[in-house]
């Protein structure tokens, strides 16, 4: 046996044989090489010292009175999985190794043994163990990685979403997710890929309406060096980063016409050009859209492809408004205070009755965006144990303070305020969820009086 002793994991191993010698033997070229060992006479001595102890390695002995080795092995695959297990036999036959192998074992050696063999084995087996330690760390990580924020609601509406999102995930289907801004698009997509067989591959996001037309293409399908001014190296594209994954396709109605044929012949022929490239690169990736604007709309006023829209929509999930699922604003608003004040290192907090009304009663034009941005400044400014309704802000309260019937025009104006609270003022997403032009908007502005505050009251 080898003598380097300091260089060896001091594993523990387990001897099972009937056979005083051999124990012997093993126990002292295993105590040589710095291991801890016991052993055990017997299937039922071994039971024992398994129920007692944790070891890394077992030695059985394939032929023993009344439990024979290969029995033991069942019963020990069963308690302890994650022991190593290694038959001894003196009858070394195809058909006894086989049956061992197929139950489990790691391997198998015969009698006489090889002191420098069993070393070796050993070695091999605690560096196996170790790989096999890793690798269901590194899954459980991954696991942990791919698991998406949780999509909640007790509405009708959030548990038929939920139902078409297990669905759909179980296959390789192109989706298309449509929803107002802030419904939560891109989470709905997160789901799709954690609970599809992509999992553990990439899942890469493109916002397509951020990014102007000639670097949404070169960000889309890559590059090469001097394709054009400013290229000064080679660029991999989304789709390419998205081999073995999926790649989620965000604002897909804000894409051009030009980037809109080549995104057509990428998800037909899953290959991929690069700008100023002469070869084509395979790809394999499935595609997650979504579009807070109407499609066929679009098709109809000639902005967007009609064989692009049905590539895209093999499977089409809606994301109902928050407003249309008013029982789910207070849950969700419960779930971002607590997530909130975990994160905030404060103590936690209820709703009170009268901020509960206030959720409960809001349309929340902003969707689930609004409301998440509202419980954070709310637990911002609130004092423990109760989030009051004076912590929420002011176009939430409004609501519950509002005296009286609206005029036609007050409506319009606090609808127009409501909106550009809920998107942080952003003219042209507000223009865009008012399906007004950001002419008119500004005219609605100065017809109205109003303007950004400095601070919210």
């Amino acid at each position: 046996m080898t003598t380097s002793t300091h260089q060896k994991p001091k594993a523990s191993i387990l001897v099972v044989d009937d056979e005083p010698i051999v124990v012997e033997s093993l126990r002292d070229w295993f105590l040589e090489d710095g291991y801890r060992v016991e052993a055990a006479r017997n299937a039922r001595e071994a039971l024992e010292k398994t129920a007692r102890n944790e070891y890394d390695i077992a030695f059985l002995d394939i032929r023993m009175p009344e439990t024979d080795g290969l029995t033991l092995q069942a019963h020990l695959a069963k308690s302890h999985p994650n022991l190593t297990i290694i038959i001894m036999t003196a009858y070394a036959s195809v058909q006894t190794a086989v049956q061992a192998l197929k139950a489990g074992a790691y391997d198998y050696v015969t009698k006489p043994f090889d002191p420098d063999e069993l070393s070796h084995l050993v070695t091999r087996a605690l560096e196996h163990r170790s790989l096999r330690t890793e690798n269901i760390r590194l899954k459980e990580r991954l696991e942990e990685v791919s698991t998406p924020q949780p999509i909640l609601g007790q509405s009708p509406a959030m548990r038929q979403l939920l139902e078409m999102i297990s669905s759909v995930s179980r296959t390789d289907s192109t989706v298309l997710i449509k929803g107002e801004s802030g419904t939560g698009k891109e989470l709905v997509a997160h789901a799709i890929h954690a609970g599809s067989a992509r999992r553990y591959g990439p899942m890469i996001v493109v916002n397509c309406g951020a990014l102007a037309e000639g670097i949404l293409e070169s960000e889309l399908f890559g590059h090469e060096k001097g394709s054009f001014t400013g290229a000064h190296k080679q660029h991999q594209g989304k789709f390419e980063l998205a081999d073995g994954g999926t790649i989620f396709l965000d604002e897909i109605g804000a894409v051009s016409q030009r980037v809109q044929v080549e995104l057509l012949r990428v998800l037909e022929d899953k290959v991929v050009n690069r700008l100023g490239g002469k070869s084509s690169i395979a790809v394999d990736f499935r595609v997650v859209a979504a579009t807070n604007q109407d499609l066929e709309t679009l098709i109809q006023r000639g902005d967007f492809r009609e064989d692009l829209f049905w590539r895209l929509n093999v499977f089409t999930i809606d994301i109902p408004p928050l407003r249309l699922r008013p029982e789910d604003s207070v849950l969700l608003a419960e779930h971002f205070l607590d997530r909130f004040t975990r994160a905030m290192n404060r103590k936690p907090m209820a709703l009170s009755t009268e901020a509960i009304r206030a959720i409960r009663d809001y349309s929340w034009p902003g969707n689930v965006r609004e409301l998440q941005n509202a419980i954070e400044r709310a637990v911002v400014v609130s004092s423990p144990p109760t989030l009051e309704l004076k912590d929420l802000p002011l176009r939430v309260t409004r609501v519950t303070h509002q005296l009286g019937p609206l005029s036609l025009a007050e409506a319009e104006r606090v609808h127009i305020v409501s909106i550009l609270d809920a998107n942080d003022w952003n003219i042209t997403r507000t223009a865009k969820i008012l399906e007004v032009d950001r002419g008119t908007l500004y005219n609605k502005l100065e017809k109205y009086g109003l303007s950004r505050p400095d601070a919210e009251a």
